[in-house]
């Protein structure tokens, strides 16, 4: 997987491509602990994203969880279908702020 991030003004922009899986999960959650310090507004753009398992929506719940901490906004942009599937089933689609 691929992690592409762009830190302008409190908006944190994670680009990933590939694969969100138990291998890469902790390169994405040590990715985003160095970077969330000021951070108002975390946008994950999953445009190149084929795949997120457990490990990964982990990584989004904690994510989700640290941007409440900081009255900040989480949002999920490019969402491909089969990764919206399983944000509805998982019922992340309810926690979640995603945009298709």
């Amino acid at each position: 997987m691929t992690i592409d991030t762009k830190k302008t003004d409190g908006t944190l922009i994670v680009t990933l491509e590939g694969r969100l899986d138990t291998t890469t999960a902790p390169d994405l959650e040590k990715t985003l602990n160095d970077s969330m310090d000021g951070i108002t507004q975390l946008i994950f753009d999953f445009k190149d994203l084929s795949y997120i398992s457990s490990a990964g929506l982990r990584v989004l719940l904690t994510s989700h969880k640290t941007m409440s901490q900081q009255n900040g906004t989480l949002v999920v942009r490019n969402v491909s279908d089969d990764i919206l599937d399983v944000f509805e089933v998982t019922g992340f689609i309810a926690i979640l702020n995603v945009e298709k």
